[in-house]
């Protein structure tokens, strides 16, 4: 499909989506290159911005004109009002979002000179995203009807919104981050789409990576394989600055690979989140899974473009003028 085509897609996202997980304020640091163990680097001016895997993909989302609904928990210092503040402006609705004493997440972010980046997570409230929260929320999850999870949210917790929305035949897309190498089979089961980089799929099917880098030639069929096995028939393979590949068991053409969007990095931060919350609205708004992914790859591109994560989201006008 010709850039043309993908970047028209930007007006016709129109669906609704529910993230149910985290929210992070992100305490971010560039240095001229990240520190070995037990070293220290000069960096930069500490900046505090908005973030948290589920709360980026939501604004991601917004930002592309669906209705993002998140669910998950701030808590009750200053933070809060800092990653509210700025979902609302994304245009994220927050009015499921639940207060609980004490910090809200954090995380401590080192960014290189390259734009690669190192990532410490502290969950505060996030912890409290639990089983009766989002037993609570069930309605307002079942009428999304698409859902975006990912792993910094207590596993029993991500587990029952991903089988309230499947059995409401919803989709469900899980984004194994923070990645564990083992998924659950009750979580699996509750999944239609899988997503993960490289590296990830590689741990999670236990093989090797190729030793030159060059994915053009993997062995794609296996990783179908492995994957069904783990009860997953639809995948999305992150491949960094070579693309992505798409991989569906039960398709004619089980294994599209969709190419890398070349940009001038700044900062990488975010970038997943940005790519992942594009896939959501995709779906939402009845794409494929590739014609989705296919989409994700421009919007996340242009997130490397600007600091941050939530900072650096276009709206489909930026991204379209970007790429004219």
């Amino acid at each position: 499909m010709a850039t043309y085509d993908t970047l028209a897609d930007l007006d016709r996202l129109d669906g609704t989506i529910a993230v149910v997980g985290s929210m992070n304020a992100d305490y971010t640091v560039t240095t001229e290159r990240l520190p070995g163990p037990g070293e220290t680097v000069n960096g930069g001016p500490l900046r505090i911005l908005p973030g948290g895997k589920s709360g980026n993909q939501a604004a991601a989302a917004a930002r592309l004109g669906v209705e993002a609904r998140l669910f998950g928990a701030v808590g009750s210092d200053a933070n809060a009002d800092l990653l509210l503040g700025k979902l609302n402006e994304a245009g994220v609705n927050t009015s499921q979002v639940m207060h609980a004493p004490g910090p809200s997440g954090t995380t401590v972010i080192t960014v290189d000179a390259h734009g690669e980046n190192t990532i410490v997570y502290s969950p505060g409230s996030n912890a409290r995203v639990d089983t009766e929260y989002v037993h609570a929320a069930r309605t307002a999850i079942e009428a999304s009807g698409t859902l975006g999870l990912c792993l910094e949210s207590p596993i029993d917790a991500v587990t029952a919104a991903a089988r309230i929305c499947h059995d409401f035949a919803g989709r469900v897309l899980l984004n194994n981050s923070p990645f564990i190498p083992v998924i659950p089979r009750a979580l699996a089961e509750a999944c239609d789409v899988l997503l993960v980089n490289e590296h990830e799929m590689a741990a999670m099917l236990d093989l090797d990576e190729p030793q030159d880098d060059d994915w053009s030639t993997y062995d794609w069929a296996r990783v179908i394989a492995g994957l069904h096995a783990l009860g997953f028939d639809q995948a999305i393979v992150t491949l960094g600055a070579d693309g992505s590949v798409v991989l569906d068991a039960r398709s004619d053409t089980p294994v599209i690979v969709i190419d890398p969007v070349h940009v001038d990095v700044v900062d990488t931060t975010g970038c997943g989140d940005a790519y992942m919350g594009t896939v959501l609205a995709g779906l939402a708004s009845g794409f494929a899974l590739d014609r989705s992914a296919r989409l994700a790859s421009y919007v996340s591109a242009y997130a490397a473009t600007g600091r941050g994560a939530q900072a650096s989201y276009g709206t489909a006008e930026q991204i379209r003028a970007f790429f004219a």
